[in-house]
């Protein structure tokens, strides 16, 4: 937990710097400074990942990428040296002494869960090894002939070896996902202005939502996952999106940015791509009025925040989307066999759906959806999807109505449950493991649910049992804090689990396979669950590696 600490107070402080820096950019470029705390905190992890992955292209992501960091950090106070006194007062005079404890409180709860846990089954697969890779040789062409998974190039990976402190510790650090959740639990805490205004608005809505999905992870955020990172980064864009809409603010640059950051969304999952939806408020806003300058300086910032993710994947499997074999452009030596991938596609779907069998993947939605909803859902994830359903056929019904009666006030609604539903409806109908969606499936019937209670006039049994549900859930939240307690894990971060291997080599390189199940964990390096199949590129691992013809 010590470790954890320690490290995060460096990512405060760069990514404190860098979101500092992006907003002197957007300041100057859209008039639309960022003000608050948790925004450019924000803004600078998503700075942070995208220099990574831009330095992973050329060297392995380790001292000298930390060392160019804090040097860009320090540049970057530089510049604004002026402004940061006036900034800095402002964070600190902006708060209150209840809000500056409870961020003193939420940056030791998270580190605590951060440090022990359940380590996802996948962080041993592949999780841990892609983020050695990265540490040891930056990017490695066709490195997803060496297993597959190693393909699925979330650019989480890139941000957790910037931040593995592997150079300086000896122990590869796996604490970004606890900041992410630290990050969207500095967000939530404004849910507490509900008790001063005596009243809910639509975003505590999403806030509570939030909060329900921050304590279902305490136990969970240990693990480097992309799943954990990208439905906090949803649960951001879209509280902040509300915040703005609650505000009624005239500027189209909030909406434009919060798109940007539905980009880097994107870049952790593929499967967050469908929030891009909201896009058109402010594409449709920006064309009406033939600002085609600042059109291109949004596209320009999407496309610089996504390129080295691109980069990266093409490098890494041949193909630009993966895994997605549906578009071919690319002819390398490296690149992987549209079969394989195929085939890695449909184990994600089965295995979502309760099927676990490839041979399964295309039967019709019908027949797997009764057999998933019995057998693999909670009771609170039963009611959760129902809520869902129930959620889809009253927003259809409010569109069309809206479209009857022409009430143009509630487009800006209508759009984010739409983009939230269209989200739910790829997730259940494609791989519905619930980790893999949780925020499109509770954002959704909070919002339509908070969209009712607010037209009705009547928030007070919300709030009400908003403030039961909250004692239960601070009372669960003690309970595992307390259970988690005797871990060791108070010095060092709960590490890699260790497994039984074995090696065998491949023209003079040394590969390990685990002698049984497929999991190899973070040591030994280079290890992948099955053997063969491949053939390096050149004379050492940096080369890449290609299929075996």
């Amino acid at each position: 937990m010590a470790a954890v600490a320690l490290s995060w107070i460096y990512v405060l402080f760069t990514t404190f710097c860098l979101g500092f820096g992006v907003s002197l950019l957007t300041e100057r470029a859209f008039q639309c400074p960022l003000r608050r705390g948790d925004t450019l905190l924000c803004a600078g992890l998503i700075g942070a990942t995208v220099y990574a992955q831009f330095f992973s292209l050329f060297a392995g992501v380790g001292l000298w990428a930390n060392l160019i960091l804090l040097g860009v950090c320090l540049g970057i106070l530089l510049a604004g040296r002026r402004r940061l006194p006036v900034l800095l007062r402002s964070l600190w005079q902006g708060s209150s002494r209840g809000r500056r404890a409870a961020v003193l409180l939420l940056f030791v709860f998270w580190a605590y869960c951060a440090s022990r846990g359940y380590l996802a089954y996948d962080s041993d697969l592949y999780h841990g090894q892609s983020i050695r890779w990265i540490e040891e040789y930056g990017v490695v062409k066709g490195l997803g002939n060496l297993h597959e998974r190693f393909a699925y190039n979330s650019s989480v990976f890139a941000l957790s070896a910037l931040y593995s402190m592997k150079f300086l510790t000896g122990h590869s650090l796996h604490a970004v996902n606890g900041y992410f959740a630290f990050l969207l639990s500095l967000t939530v805490l404004d849910l507490g202005r509900c008790v001063r205004r005596r009243k809910l608005i639509w975003p505590d809505y999403a806030r509570a939502a939030a909060v329900y999905y921050l304590t279902l992870i305490v136990n969970e955020v240990v693990a480097p996952a992309s799943d954990y990172g990208v439905m906090c980064m949803i649960f951001w864009i879209v509280i902040k999106w509300l915040d703005a809409l609650e505000e009624k603010r005239d500027s189209i640059a909030p909406y434009g940015l919060l798109c940007v950051a539905g980009v880097y969304a994107l870049t952790l999952k593929l499967t967050a791509g469908l929030i891009l939806l909201l896009l058109l408020k402010p594409a449709w806003r920006l064309l009406r009025e033939k600002r085609f300058g600042q059109i291109g300086m949004y596209l320009g910032l999407g496309l610089f925040t996504a390129l080295p993710w691109l980069i990266r994947t093409v490098l890494i499997s041949g193909w630009l989307f993966y895994p997605l074999p549906g578009l071919d452009l690319f002819h390398f030596d490296w690149k992987m066999r549209a079969e394989n991938i195929a085939v890695d596609a449909a184990q994600i779907k089965v295995w979502g759906r309760g099927l676990y069998d490839v041979a399964l993947v295309n039967v019709p939605f019908a027949q797997w959806f009764p057999g998933w909803f019995a057998s693999t859902l909670s009771a609170a994830e039963k009611l959760l999807i129902l809520a869902d359903l129930g959620s889809l056929a009253l927003l259809a019904g409010a569109a069309v109505w809206t479209l009857i009666c022409r009430k143009r006030g509630r487009g800006d609604r209508l759009l984010v449950l739409a983009a939230l539903a269209c989200s739910y409806v790829f997730w259940q109908t494609s791989a519905p493991l619930t980790r893999y969606g949780y925020a499109y499936v509770l954002l959704l019937p909070a919002l339509m649910g908070g969209w009712i209670l607010l037209g009705l006039g009547r928030d007070g049994i919300a709030r009400l049992l908003l403030a039961l549900y909250g004692a239960y859930k601070l009372y669960v939240t003690a309970a595992y804090v307390w259970s988690a307690a005797p871990a060791d894990a108070w010095l060092w971060q709960q590490d890699y689990g260790t497994y039984e291997v074995t090696a065998y080599q491949v023209e003079g390189e040394t590969f390990y396979v685990p002698v049984y199940g497929d999991r190899t964990g973070y040591d030994p390096f280079p290890a992948a669950p099955t053997q063969g199949g491949f053939e390096l590129r050149g004379e050492d691992l940096s080369e890449g590696f290609r299929p075996a013809f």
